[in-house]
């Protein structure tokens, strides 16, 4: 049961009914799924919907404003598409005449334009017609419309019109391009525009550029050559322009200071950034020094980041030890580039060092070293240099660390024999044979063992999983892991025979960027990789490998033939096929 208060609508104060927002009982799925359970009601509380989307942006139109501000609204704020009128003429009868009054003369309508330039055609009767009265004239029987105009009648009778031409005969002369360029050396083009010059001299004023004019002036102490007046000041680089465009009270400005009030200074500095200047509009309210700091200053902690990870003890922190670590880089850069270009290989280098021949390098030689090469060294460095090469702890520097701290070893030679020679053999108590090792596995450069210093080994010979995964030595094979995702290369699926223009998938006949940025040496004749490993008939490999200048007998090439056709299981053989086995065959004789 409902209350009088609750069927009645809200009034408000001023009498006017409020209209309240209806509640939507329906659910906001109905019509879209079947109620399998009608009786239950549905979960939740309903809510006033309120205005829809459209209501919203809908706004209600506003009332009109009285005459007589609708008269001063059109003075200063008219109304879109409305003229502007002042509100002394609103009510001006002339006005009202005005807008249907209409200034000049009533032309009469004419054919339009597109009358004009498209007609409408013509019957059969009219054109008949018109072509009837054109016969009346003279022009249209001598030159009717569409013929050409017939010259017959005016001429003598007799006359063989097909055979006769009227005129003279134009003879034949040099060409434009001769005309305009002359076959002449640019000594007679010269000379021939000096003919008659003189003349023109005189009644056109023609003088070439940089020619004095010859006034006729005959003094005893007169002569052309001679140069009159003060020479013009000239400057090359044009100093004296920009002088002469610079005023001298702009000079004097721009060497003085700038006067600018103090308070349009104070001003600009408060409100605009600064260059090189922290902007701080509320520095004038807080009143303190401008080195002042806030907040509790923490005392900065012995060690860092890194120190913790690695475990170091307290006398090996490295924080704080930048400086001295790049000092000491320096230091070893320097005596590195010195050795570089003083020394033909690091055994002289080496012995330039031991001054005394023990085969070792102490702290006196490095110390007398540094002096030698203008690099003063203070002594506390030159221990932490010491401690930084001698990567055994012996107290001494060997040749093996000499090379690899103090030099570019890979730059000089090491100064003994070649490691693969058999005969030759380092008796000399400097280096090991073991502490030499080939350059590469095919030099027979022999260069001193790589020696790796770290500042700290592995926590806990921690590996990563990059560096054990698919190791070289030692590695976790992933042959039998499971793959994810979609390979970039589809060499799982065939390659279609007629690929689509929107099919951008690798089938691996693509080349990759080392192919793109070294190209081979025939795809510069427009053979490509593929056209390698097409399998061919055999007369056309023995047509290819003929024209490339490989001689042998039927006999022979049907033996390689034989051999490559069995190395696939389909029996293909492509050129690359036949020339790894030819390739084979020739090593094998090579060897034997």
């Amino acid at each position: 049961m409902t209350t009088e208060a609750e069927t009645k609508p809200a009034v408000s104060q001023s009498g006017d009914q409020l209209k309240l927002p209806n509640i939507v009982t329906q659910s906001i799925y109905a019509g879209k799924y079947r109620d399998r359970n009608p009786d239950i009601s549905a979960a939740g509380k309903l809510t006033a919907t309120g205005d829809s989307a459209y209501q919203c942006l809908t706004p209600p139109a506003r009332p009109l404003s009285p005459e007589s501000v609708r008269r001063f609204r059109a003075t200063l704020r008219p109304d879109a598409g409305k003229p502007s009128v002042f509100y002394g003429k609103a009510y001006d009868p002339h006005l009202r005449w005005a807008a249907d009054m209409t200034h000049g003369l009533v032309a009469q309508p004419s054919i339009a334009a597109g009358k004009l330039l498209n007609p409408q055609p013509l019957t059969l009767f009219k054109y008949k017609l018109n072509q009837k009265k054109e016969q009346l004239y003279a022009s249209h029987r001598r030159g009717p419309l569409g013929k050409s105009h017939d010259q017959k009648p005016g001429f003598p009778e007799g006359l063989d019109v097909d055979n006769v031409t009227f005129g003279i005969l134009t003879e034949r002369d040099i060409g434009a391009g001769i005309l305009i360029n002359p076959n002449k050396s640019p000594l007679q083009v010269e000379e021939e525009s000096e003919v008659g010059r003189d003349l023109y001299r005189k009644s056109h004023r023609d003088y070439l550029v940089g020619e004095s004019k010859d006034r006729k002036y005959a003094p005893p102490n007169y002569g052309k050559m001679k140069l009159y007046g003060v020479p013009t000041p000239h400057d090359n680089t044009g100093g004296l322009t920009k002088k002469s465009l610079k005023w001298l009270h702009e000079l004097q400005s721009e060497k003085a200071a700038k006067i600018v009030s103090k308070r349009v200074d104070d001003f600009r500095e408060r409100t605009e950034p600064q260059l090189g200047q922290v902007h701080d509009p509320i520095k004038d309210t807080l009143r303190v020094p401008p080195d002042h700091t806030f907040g509790i200053l923490v005392k900065p902690d012995t060690y860092g980041a890194g120190d913790l990870m690695h475990g170091r003890v307290p006398g090996e922190y490295l924080r704080g030890k930048d400086r001295q670590r790049g000092v000491l880089a320096a230091i070893r850069q320097h005596l590195k580039k010195a050795n570089y270009h003083s020394f033909e290989n690091l055994l002289h280098a080496f012995k330039f060092y031991d001054k005394d021949g023990t085969g070792k390098i102490d702290i006196n030689n490095l110390h007398e070293v540094c002096a030698q090469f203008n690099l003063p060294v203070e002594p506390e460095l030159l221990v932490q240099l010491m401690d930084c090469c001698d990567a055994n702890k012996d107290g001494f520097i060997d040749y093996v660390e000499f090379a690899n701290f103090l030099n570019w070893k890979d730059k000089l030679p090491s100064g003994f024999p070649d490691k693969k020679d058999e005969t030759a053999h380092t008796s000399n108590a400097v280096v090991e044979d073991k502490d030499l090792v080939p350059k590469s596995p095919q030099s027979r450069a022999s260069t001193p063992r790589r020696l790796q210093k770290q500042i700290d080994d592995a926590i806990t010979q921690q590996k990563t999983s990059s560096s054990v995964i698919s190791a070289v030595v030692g590695g976790l094979s992933t042959k039998d892991y499971r793959s994810y995702g979609v390979p970039t290369i589809r060499s799982d699926i065939p390659v279609p025979r007629i690929r689509r223009i929107d099919d951008t998938k690798n089938y691996g006949d693509e080349s990759d960027a080392y192919g793109l940025l070294n190209p081979s040496i025939y795809s510069v004749q427009g053979v490509h990789e593929k056209d390698f490993l097409l399998p061919r008939p055999k007369e056309e490999i023995k047509e290819i490998f003929t024209n490339i200048g490989v001689k042998m007998t039927l006999d022979t090439f049907d033996d390689l033939w034989k051999m490559a056709s069995q190395r696939h299981p389909k029996g293909h053989v492509s050129v690359e096929s036949f020339r790894g086995v030819l390739d084979e065959i020739q090593a094998a004789q090579l060897q034997s």
